[in-house]
């Protein structure tokens, strides 16, 4: 594996989270190794397809920028791998693809994504919105488990339980659902949910909130077009059915 500098010489420090890097192409190595240093970020870069527990020791990393946008790589597999290591936000960068294969991307583990080619500032954002919002969702809490009617969700440790089977949950999806059953019955408006989840300072575009909600539903449902738990009120405000 390649360790390229000035990066890998800087020790992580409290102020400067560390953001591992998997890229295989050296020349973009380089950028997002350059950009994430010259803005306070310690990174730890690796190859895909070596062993992340032995390089970086075991130790989780505050977000994960990783390229799966290479010929002959499996994308959905390795974040499926990725994400069964690691539960910190995970930002994918991707080639130009169809939609249905950037919401696989999403839907296999992925917090969010980048489309080559792109700036040193849509890199930075992404990176700073998803720490704020790891931030948040690792803060304590109050309530840790919510029930509603088959459905199980403990926030602590980040898991579904629908009527007895588990199932996956990235943590924006955890968030997400934690945040609409502590409204109970009352219905929450997009913006309402985007400033709760988000922030007011952090909010993606409602577009990216209704992306994540269909797969919401396509792991929760039986049939999602008919839902039972995660329900749209006329309105279009939203509501977890605990009734």
């Amino acid at each position: 594996m390649q360790i390229d500098a000035p990066a890998s010489r800087v020790a992580p420090a409290p102020h400067r989270p560390t953001v591992l890097v998997v890229e295989d192409e050296p020349q973009m190595r380089r950028f997002l190794v350059s950009t994430l240093f010259s803005h306070g970020f310690h990174s730890v870069q690796i190859e895909t397809g070596v062993d992340v527990r032995a390089r970086t020791g075991g130790r989780e990393p505050a977000l994960v920028v990783m390229d799966i946008g290479h010929p002959g790589i499996d994308g959905v597999s390795l974040m499926g791998l990725m994400r069964e290591w690691t539960s910190a936000p995970i930002v994918a960068v991707l080639n130009a693809m169809r939609e249905d294969e950037r919401a696989a991307v999403l839907d296999a583990g992925a917090n969010d994504y980048l489309v080559k080619p792109f700036g040193s500032a849509d890199l930075l954002t992404r990176v700073r919105v998803w720490l704020r919002q790891a931030a948040r969702f690792n803060a304590p809490q109050l309530q840790t488990e919510t029930r509603a009617m088959g459905v199980r969700i403990d926030a602590a440790w980040r898991s579904l339980v629908v009527d007895g089977h588990e199932v996956h949950l990235t943590p924006i999806e955890c968030k997400l659902l934690e945040t609409l059953a502590r409204s109970g019955a009352n219905a929450m408006s997009e913006a309402r949910l985007l400033r709760a989840v988000w922030g007011a300072k952090a909010t993606p575009p409602a577009q990216y909130l209704r992306a994540r909600l269909r797969h919401l539903r396509q792991k929760i449902e039986k049939d999602p077009r008919r839902p039972r738990y995660l329900l749209t009120e006329p309105n279009g405000a939203y509501r977890l059915n605990l009734a």
